[in-house]
């Protein structure tokens, strides 16, 4: 049993609090540490259920900030404050390349360069887990409803066939030579290392 000053917390990129059996209750929360980059990214995103109090509030604040973090607060919707607004982005980045508006490459460039991003729509999908970006999109449409949330049946596509990313090896961008390297990197060092007998005279 724990004590009754203890704070529940979950962590969670974008399901809502209150489809918990938790949040009805005062002392829950949750928040958002961006995906698996939560040690380096310095942002916490906190949400506050309906029955979230003050002091729980209060409290996470407080112990996201010993931690460095800067820490923005998002009510309890669907994606909450950053997936609400990136994972749309990435959805429509899916079908600017699926309906053949530019290749993936002029995409992320356009991206990176014209809205000064430090990585591409695509780029970062792959980085996150094509996955996880599918299963944030049927939450946001399942939550708000709107045909605007749709997944692209490209990301779709991709997912069926186990194409998820960097973790896979391949997603939009293949990534299959880099983990071969970090497998063997031998076969890295071997490409810059002279033969044998190189530097005999």
């Amino acid at each position: 049993m724990l004590p009754s000053a203890a704070i529940f917390a979950t962590l969670s990129s974008c399901s809502l609090l209150a489809s918990s059996s938790y949040g009805v209750l005062a002392s829950f929360g949750d928040w958002h540490a961006f995906y698996e980059s939560s040690s380096v990214m310095k942002l916490i995103e906190i949400v506050r259920g309906a029955d979230t109090s003050e002091e729980v509030f209060s409290k996470t604040k407080a112990l996201a900030e010993r931690f460095g973090k800067i820490v923005i607060c998002s009510e309890d919707y669907p994606g909450f404050i950053v997936n609400r607004i990136l994972m749309p982005m990435i959805n429509e980045a899916f079908y600017t390349l699926y309906t053949g508006v530019a290749t993936k490459e002029d995409i992320d460039t356009g991206m990176k360069l014209g809205t000064n991003h430090p990585m591409g729509p695509l780029e970062l999908a792959d980085f996150i887990g094509l996955d996880i970006c599918l299963s944030i999109m049927k939450v946001l449409h399942q939550g708000l409803g709107d045909s605007k949330y749709i997944p692209c049946p490209l990301l779709v596509q991709y997912v069926d066939a186990g194409r998820l990313g960097r973790k896979r090896g391949i997603g939009v961008y293949s990534y299959k030579r880099n983990l071969q390297e970090l497998i063997n990197p031998s076969s890295k060092i071997s490409h810059v290392l002279p033969k044998q007998g190189a530097f005999c005279e």
